[in-house]
């Protein structure tokens, strides 16, 4: 068990890559990361498990078939499993992503980024 904090701001200006989530904690079988974005994802869905987004720094618009939901610094937002969806930020944007431990980012293994923890 670690003693120190996780400081999100430290863990993100340690890299400078897009779309690349990393890990910085776990949490009961979880990967907690934080990623940088901008431009657009692609669109995906997971089928067995909701996805979620907390912007900490930018904005964040989730475009979903049914409507857009869009995400300011502090506003978090869960895509219930199976909902396609696609994210996208104008500007560098910072979220924190919680998923289970595995979970592929594109909702296939055969388009996921490998996720390290830093």
């Amino acid at each position: 068990m670690s003693e120190t904090p996780v400081n999100l701001a430290e863990k993100l200006a340690l890299f400078s890559e897009r779309w690349t989530p990393k890990i910085v904690a776990g949490f009961n079988g979880n990967d907690i990361m934080v990623v940088k974005v901008q431009g657009e994802f692609n669109w995906h869905s997971h089928p067995d498990t909701d996805d979620f987004f907390m912007v900490l720094s930018g904005r964040l618009r989730i475009q979903m078939r049914e409507g857009d939901v869009v995400l300011g610094p502090g506003e978090l937002y869960v895509v219930p499993k199976g909902v396609e969806h696609c994210p996208l930020a104008e500007e560098e944007t910072h979220l924190l992503l919680i998923e289970p431990a595995g979970v592929p980012n594109t909702g296939d293994v055969t388009t996921a980024v490998t996720k390290n923890r830093i």
